[in-house]
């Protein structure tokens, strides 16, 4: 039997990009390719880009940069790669580069590399593939592209437009996620709330979509609701404890002026009476948004309008950047653009602000009971998690101390001590009997 390449991946950016990378490695396994972490020991290395923003382009550059000080066979795909003369400008020795969504090219592009693996090294995959995450939940992507043209983002270029998965084809992806042992499914797409308007045969909704997982009985969390008739539905649904009460919906801005020269929607009184229903429908909701300080043309008074919205909307979780000239977009022409350094500025004042908020939120928390799924448990006993307001990666843990008996995946059950502006420390009640619940405390 001839020996199997070893492949080296990494995969940047989003958890769109890490699900990508998960079913390349999904493919690279089952045609019996090994996967390698040291670069230096791998017949290829391919690096799954993101390259949206400057700091993500960058950064992927540099990766690039990596991977070929230790392998003379490089593949570049993923965002960035849809940009090929921006890598083979700066490393002209990388074996190939490939857009986005092009699995099958990359495969191929493997092949006439490093050969094919003996037939007999073939592993079986299951039905939901590989995990880049740890085995106790899973990013479920429901579709791919998207149907709207902001004019800060290029990702219709990149990605093409909505594409939507067929909803059985996902409910037995979840299916074979939840009989893997997988406690936590995150939705996600580019805007979730759009899923299944472009399916002519078929029709569905996500609201449709999340009631029929919600039958697994398994927290189900969304993430990249825009605000619409379609995210009052998915409310709806956390307001029945089908989906976990946390909504992740990308606000970018709160002025009309700015939000037309987004090509949003949206102004600041209809976005508060939105905030104002989905709190009367689920009274224990956490909302989470992004916004962009420093577009084009911003003036003072528009970012303090921000200020102001951010003051009174209150919402559990904000991430704030600078805005960032992103190459192909429309609004890189617009006139005004804000000095660099004031947007650093305008967006460190917002979450200097939300700061303060997110303080007191979590201070309201102090002394009650969470259902916590634990991803990590240090050598010395520390057990940190989620709660039903927690999304990995991106919003705070909670370190539960003193543990026993505690392993990654189980759910417990603590009690919030402590916190700081975005972290919590809690005290252990007791380990649960695996079973999923909202716990309304």
């Amino acid at each position: 039997m001839r020996k199997s390449p070893k492949i080296g991946l990494v995969s940047l950016g989003c958890a769109k990009n890490l699900v990508d990378a998960q079913r390349l490695t999904s493919v690279l396994i089952a045609m019996g390719y090994e996967i390698e972490n040291e670069y230096s020991k791998c017949d290829a290395v391919i690096v799954n880009t993101c390259g949206f923003i400057g700091p993500a382009v960058e950064e992927s550059m540099q990766a690039i940069g990596e991977a070929l000080n230790y392998s003379r066979k490089v593949i570049v795909t993923g965002c960035l790669g849809a940009r090929a003369k921006v890598i083979l400008d700066k490393y002209p020795q990388v074996a190939a580069v490939y857009g986005p969504g092009m699995r099958a090219t990359v495969i191929r592009g493997i092949i006439s590399l490093v050969g094919t693996p003996d037939p007999s090294a073939a592993q079986s995959v299951n039905p939901s593939g590989i995990l880049l995450t740890p085995p106790h939940y899973a990013y479920l992507k429901i579709a791919e592209g998207c149907r709207h043209h902001c004019s800060f983002c290029i990702i219709p270029s990149l990605r093409g437009p909505l594409r939507s998965r067929f909803s059985d084809a996902i409910y037995n992806e979840a299916s074979d996620l939840v009989r893997r042992g997988v406690k936590e499914l995150l939705v996600i797409a580019q805007d979730s709330s759009d899923y299944g308007m472009d399916l002519k045969k078929n029709k569905t909704s996500l609201s449709a979509l999340l009631r029929q997982l919600s039958e697994l009985k398994r927290w189900i969390r969304v993430h990249y609701v825009y605000p619409s008739d379609e995210a009052d539905r998915v409310v709806d649904l956390m307001g029945e404890g089908l989906v976990l009460p946390y909504l992740d919906v990308p606000f970018q801005h709160v002025n009309p002026t700015i939000l037309r020269s987004m090509k949003r929607p949206g102004n600041i009184e209809k976005t508060l009476r939105s905030i104002e229903k989905w709190r009367s429908v689920c009274p224990d909701i956490a909302i989470r948004s992004t916004f962009i300080a420093g577009f084009p043309g911003e003036t003072e008074e528009q970012f303090n309008e921000l200020l102001d919205f951010i003051k009174e909307a209150k919402l559990d979780r904000v991430g704030c950047f600078p805005y960032s000239d992103v190459d192909g977009a429309t609004a890189n022409t617009y006139l005004n653009p804000v000095d660099e350094q004031i947007r650093e500025e305008r967006a460190a004042r917002l979450m200097e602000l939300q700061a303060k908020i997110s303080y007191d939120k979590l201070e309201a928390r102090v002394g009650k009971e969470y259902q916590v799924l634990i991803d990590y448990v240090s050598d010395d006993g520390v057990a940190v998690g989620r709660s039903k307001y927690e999304s990995p990666d991106i919003d705070g843990v909670i370190s539960i101390p003193n543990t026993k008996d505690v392993q990654v995946g189980d759910l417990v059950k603590a009690v919030i001590t402590g916190h700081d502006e975005h972290d919590m420390e809690a005290s252990l009640v007791e380990k649960t009997t695996g079973s999923i619940s909202f716990i309304k405390k």
